[in-house]
């Protein structure tokens, strides 16, 4: 779906997260970075992808990493999200999709024989320099920590 690929330098973007506050990809220079775009907060699986982020943090933070969760979800929904599971990571509240459209993960999906647009559930490794060393677009969302770190 998206049009990027491993090797490539990750799209720059700055979006409020829900709290209000300015995140950019420049933040992390000198950082690896997980980024994890999702459909929609509090839905079971994102909710399931989420928590297991959650659940590995400090596995991800021991092996140099941030985690940054990426929804077109308003910022009181993610607010919302983030407190009742206290995510230890922020939630980009990408409503004009600017994020979601540079990484190229919204466009036509198909659920029960119905066709919309919407997000695709797609994460990006990203490493110290700015480049994409992993995609996963067949996300795995109970157990996406072990994907993401190799196990």
């Amino acid at each position: 779906m998206t049009h990027l690929n491993i090797g490539d330098k990750a799209p720059d973007f700055s979006a409020k997260d829900e709290q209000g506050q300015t995140i950019s990809l420049s933040d992390y220079k000198g950082k690896k970075l997980v980024v994890f775009f999702y459909p929609k907060a509090s839905t079971p699986g994102c909710t399931a992808e989420a928590c297991n982020l959650n659940d590995n943090y400090e596995r991800f933070k021991a092996e140099g990493y941030e985690i940054l969760g990426v929804s077109a979800d308003s910022a009181k929904r993610q607010t919302n999200f983030k407190t009742k599971y206290s995510f230890q990571y922020p939630l980009l509240a990408d409503e004009d999709k600017a994020v979601i459209e540079a990484f190229g993960v919204w466009g036509p999906k198909k659920f029960m024989g119905r066709e919309y647009d919407g997000i695709h559930r797609t994460t990006f490794v990203i490493d110290e320099n700015g480049i994409i060393t992993d995609i996963i677009s067949k996300v795995k969302t109970k157990a996406h920590a072990a994907q993401i770190l190799g196990e």
